[in-house]
């Protein structure tokens, strides 16, 4: 399968897709939140001016999902805004996001990945656990209200 998939930076003339498909997904499990809207409305400036990267997952030269990092420090940076179209999901692309988002990091020596999420999210949080990320205390004062379990992944150690 992942010789079927491939990922690419993105490019401006991706924010629509990496609105929606972000939009479609927080829809089905929760809502669309105010700094959701800020950054899927403002990917340029919210994540790319500000150090962070995003990715698109194509096949068959069409757009099925998407992740993006925010930097948050140097070598530390939040994995972030990861979905797959609907009809694309449960045929395993979320282990080829996990394994070129970790490869991509590990690529750029940074020290560790964090990531906010929900425990409703059951298949997501088995997914990350299997790659290495631990549950670690969450922040006070997250930016989403539905976050409520913290991950993270230690690298290079």
């Amino acid at each position: 399968m992942a010789e079927e998939i491939y990922f690419r930076p993105y490019l401006s003339e991706d924010a629509p897709d990496f609105k929606a498909l972000n939009v479609e997904w927080l829809k089905m499990y929760f809502e669309v939140e105010p700094y959701d809207e800020l950054i899927l409305g403002n990917p340029q400036r919210e994540i790319l001016d500000n150090g962070g990267s995003i990715f698109m997952m194509l096949k068959e030269e069409k757009t099925i999902g998407t992740f993006a990092f925010l930097k948050k420090e140097d070598g530390l940076y939040e994995f972030s805004k990861m979905a797959v179209t609907p009809k694309e999901r449960g045929k395993g692309y979320g282990n080829s996001i996990m394994q070129f988002a970790i490869r991509y990091a590990e690529q750029h020596y940074w020290k560790s990945l964090i990531l906010y999420s929900n425990t409703i999210l059951e298949n997501s949080i088995h997914l990350y656990s299997k790659y290495g990320f631990l549950e670690v205390p969450i922040d006070p004062g997250i930016n989403y209200a539905r976050g409520n379990i913290k991950m993270e992944l230690k690298l290079n150690s």
